[in-house]
């Protein structure tokens, strides 16, 4: 994961201070801290190639699907579980009423 790889953060990055020398900033400091940042920024450059990467399997995928889905017809048929798409609820009933009456017969009405 990135944020494992990454060893500073943008505030720290800006809160950074360098101590001075006679001729300026040291530089040894300075060119470890840089060697930080560059470091950072490859694991950031690795990081967004690799979800580039997943991105567009992820869009291929997306676009193959509707390729399988016609080409497999469905393998479950439906059952008396699985209600037809439109089927009210009236409809559910009133088919289970009538399944009612053909088991029981009139038993159940009398």
């Amino acid at each position: 994961m990135i944020s494992d790889k990454i060893q500073l953060t943008a505030k720290e990055i800006l809160e950074q201070d360098f101590k001075t020398s006679m001729r300026g900033y040291n530089q040894e400091e300075v060119d470890q801290f840089l060697d930080t940042i560059i470091k950072d920024y490859e694991n950031f450059q690795q990081e967004l190639e690799a979800l580039r990467q997943e991105n567009n399997r992820l869009k291929r995928q997306l676009t193959e699907m509707p390729k399988r889905s016609a080409q497999q017809p469905s393998s479950q048929p439906q059952t008396a579980t699985q209600p037809q798409a439109g089927t009210t609820n009236f409809d559910i009933l009133k088919r289970l009423s009538n399944l009612e009456k053909h088991v029981f017969g009139s038993k159940l009405y009398d």
